[in-house]
């Protein structure tokens, strides 16, 4: 363990993602729900998806495939990992969390601690700030943070919720952190916020510990297990969050929105996306998306297009990224990467 009587920076060591082998197009979704490909890319942007195979993919056995492959990048082992950090929204089980089953995929020791973090689209910076301050205050030198999602085990794939089930997608995306040995660099900082009066509008009600008789309620009211949004609102305050929480950690640097030279933000809606490029003022090539090849993957979405930037060649050494997510709870966040 590291000596705590100075604070370090810690550094993206690896990065690792993994995404179900089954493609579902949106011609795909428009006989289950009478809708159009038209209609989804107009609203979304979004081609196509990934979904789960039952009985092959697992949110922790997602989340141990992007593991490995960012512990193999960053020249590491599992046995080397001093904590685990996953994010998901859709955990294996009610309770244990994922964090424990990640643990055992990767046959690690018996004691490596398994955190959960449940902030949805938020969840993987959540998780990534979290793990920073471990490794900052010298606590630990090897964390692996994780965010690994199945939402289309759980959408209402029916007409009536046909405008939140053509955004969901399933993947995995992880990261290995390592204390960096270059000044300057690493991850900057990173910025959290939440705002829970709007918890209402992007929301899975069921099942909820709040009813004497949870059983019987949802076997009633069974619609109140798939998620329900109110779109205009969830767009009107990202539009708003996405660029004040990347323009905080800007500041927070002293560095300009000119001088990023990748943003990676949650992949919720490519129309977000193009609005705060705009609104930033960032040519094509300073922004990454892939939402159309995935949907919408939550805690996943992040270092799932961080992995296949790197893959890309988008990545250099030195470079100034960015990481901004805004989503249910609401929850924003940011964090500032000097590569």
């Amino acid at each position: 363990m590291a000596s705590a009587s100075t604070l370090r920076h810690a550094e993206i060591a690896g990065v690792g993602h993994y995404v179900p082998s089954r493609v579902v197009t949106n011609a795909e979704l428009e006989p289950l729900m009478n809708t159009t490909d038209a209609w989804i890319q107009e609203r979304t942007g979004i081609q196509e998806r990934r979904w789960f195979e039952e009985g092959k993919d697992t949110t922790a056995n997602m989340g141990a495939a992007a593991a490995r492959m960012a512990l193999d990048m960053a020249g590491v082992t599992a046995d080397d990992v001093q904590l685990i950090v996953f994010a998901t929204l859709s955990p294996d089980y009610f309770f244990p969390g994922s964090g424990v089953l990640l643990q055992r995929e990767l046959g690690m020791k018996a004691s490596t601690p398994a955190l959960d973090i449940r902030n949805q689209c938020s969840g993987f910076i959540y998780a990534l700030s979290v793990a920073d301050q471990f490794i900052r205050t010298g606590m630990y030198d090897t964390v692996l943070v994780v965010g690994s999602e199945i939402h289309s085990s759980g959408l209402d794939k029916s007409p009536t919720g046909r405008g939140v089930a053509v955004i969901f997608g399933d993947g995995a995306g992880a990261v290995v952190l390592r204390p960096s040995t270059r000044e300057g660099h690493g991850i900057l900082s990173t910025h959290l916020h939440a705002q829970g009066e709007f918890a209402e509008e992007l929301i899975v009600r069921e099942p909820s510990s709040n009813r004497e008789k949870r059983v019987e309620h949802i076997l009633e009211h069974s619609e109140e297990l798939y998620p329900t949004m109110n779109g205009q609102n969830v767009f009107k305050h990202a539009v708003v969050r996405f660029p004040q929480v990347i323009g905080e950690a800007l500041t927070h640097n002293g560095y300009e929105a000119k001088d990023i030279d990748l943003l990676i933000p949650h992949q919720a809606n490519l129309r977000i996306s193009q609005y705060v490029q705009q609104k930033m003022g960032l040519p094509d090539e300073k922004i990454f998306n892939n939402i159309m090849r995935y949907g919408n993957t939550t805690a996943a979405s992040i270092p799932l297009a961080l992995s296949e930037a790197v893959q890309e060649g988008r990545v250099k050494r030195g470079d100034l990224l960015c990481l901004a997510a805004f989503g249910s709870g609401f929850t924003w966040a940011s964090a500032l990467i000097k590569w």
